[in-house]
């Protein structure tokens, strides 16, 4: 049998669509699978993705050079997508890091500029007095240390960035089939993809990067090591007025006395219901999803009320001004690998690779990962010498 597509990626996510997209325009015969965005998330009984929104940091400055160089490489080409693809999905609004005077966020601030030099990005150091100057809504405590990247940084939408590498994806001569996939067996030299409705679709290649969905039953040979954690994100609604007097604030990402917790949160954002609402993030504990149906069940809910409380006191702290009109929590998640980093190569199937596992840290880079994923296709393995980090994926 010849299979109908020399590529198919499965999972029309940020990395999977970025994939896709960087396949077909370099080679014929790219399908990417994956279905659209249920319209009523409590009764669905699908698959789930948590690019459902329209928020996401991006920023290169970070404490380790890995992703700080998938985000750096994949912001180089924002524009470049939106071009050509006509959708906008990227506003510069710079991104703060702020710290405080204790020794592990001084490590952690400390790691954050040597990674923005070693990559020739422009960060600037505030102290107190600089910061109340230059961010005079935000209350810090005192001793803050904070790194600032005011240019190629800000937010983007990943539902926009998602719908654009599909579109391109299909301008360059791939296809895209809008439906969920039920398994993938590997046949005689290539793979058969079974669809929901029942239709099959084969191809010599296939890339899995169905998020926290990536170890459901019937996709990979064996299970990837892959941690599944829920996350609530609050969003916080202003009106016109407050959203037109902060429209210069950047985004912001705190990281106290411990350099691991902390809090982000985003200017105020319009969203597709006409509404402007700040976004803001960081559980204060990790809820593990053991199972497939634990993930969906959990998109089906609206978050976690513990760490809602959490966030909007963290938030009110931070800005003690900030008038309330309203707010809501959505449900999201995050999936981590062993490494720390995305796990991106082969599985035992001899057709089937594997690229998953962002992390909580792979929207901003999810175009040069995507771009990984291809070459891993393309060349059997990832050529690029830039990267030193270990993304081999651990099966279980």
């Amino acid at each position: 049998m010849t299979p109908q597509f020399h590529y198919a990626i499965v999972g029309r996510g940020l990395t999977g669509a970025a994939a896709a997209r960087h396949l077909a325009e370099q080679v014929p015969g790219v399908v990417l699978i994956g279905p659209d965005e249920p319209t009523d998330r409590a009764n669905h009984n699908g698959v789930f993705a948590s690019h459902y929104d329209e928020g996401r940091i991006t920023r290169t400055i970070d404490p380790d050079e890995t992703w700080a160089r998938l985000a750096n490489r994949s912001i180089a080409r924002y524009a470049d997508v939106e071009s050509r693809s006509g959708v906008h999905f990227f506003r510069e609004k710079g991104c703060l890091i702020s710290g405080d005077a204790s020794e592990p966020s001084q490590r952690h601030m400390r790691d954050v500029r040597e990674a923005a030099d070693r990559l020739g990005v422009r960060c600037e150091r505030l102290d107190d007095d600089r910061l109340r100057a230059r961010f005079p809504y935000f209350k810090f405590p005192a001793g803050a240390d904070a790194a600032f990247e005011p240019r190629g940084a800000g937010h983007i939408s990943p539902r926009r960035l998602v719908a654009a590498q599909s579109l391109l994806t299909e301008r360059a001569g791939g296809t895209v089939i809008r439906e969920e996939v039920h398994a993938i067996d590997q046949k005689d030299g290539h793979a058969e993809i079974t669809l929901a409705s029942g239709q099959a679709v084969s191809a010599q290649k296939v890339l899995v990067a169905a998020g926290g969905f990536t170890n459901r039953r019937g996709l990979l040979p064996e299970p990837l090591d892959l941690t599944v954690y829920a996350r609530t994100v609050v969003l916080i609604e202003v009106d016109a007025a407050q959203a037109d007097e902060l429209s210069g604030m950047p985004c912001l990402i705190t990281k106290p006395d411990d350099g691991v917790s902390g809090i982000y949160l985003l200017p105020p954002i319009l969203y597709p219901d006409g509404r402007f609402y700040l976004k803001i993030g960081g559980d204060p504990a990790d809820i593990a999803l053991q199972t497939e149906e634990d993930v969906r069940g959990w998109f089906r809910t609206p978050g976690n009320a513990a760490a809602r409380d959490h966030l909007v006191a963290s938030m009110m702290q931070l800005l003690p001004g900030l008038r309330v009109a309203g707010m809501r929590t959505e449900p999201c998640v995050t999936s981590f690998t062993p490494t720390g980093y995305p796990a991106i190569g082969w599985t035992s199937g001899s057709s089937t690779a594997v690229m998953a596992g962002g992390c909580g840290a792979a929207a901003k880079g999810s175009d040069e990962i995507g771009r990984l994923g291809a070459e891993l296709l393309l060349h059997g393995r990832i050529v690029d010498s830039a990267y030193r980090a270990d993304f081999e994926p651990r099966f279980l």
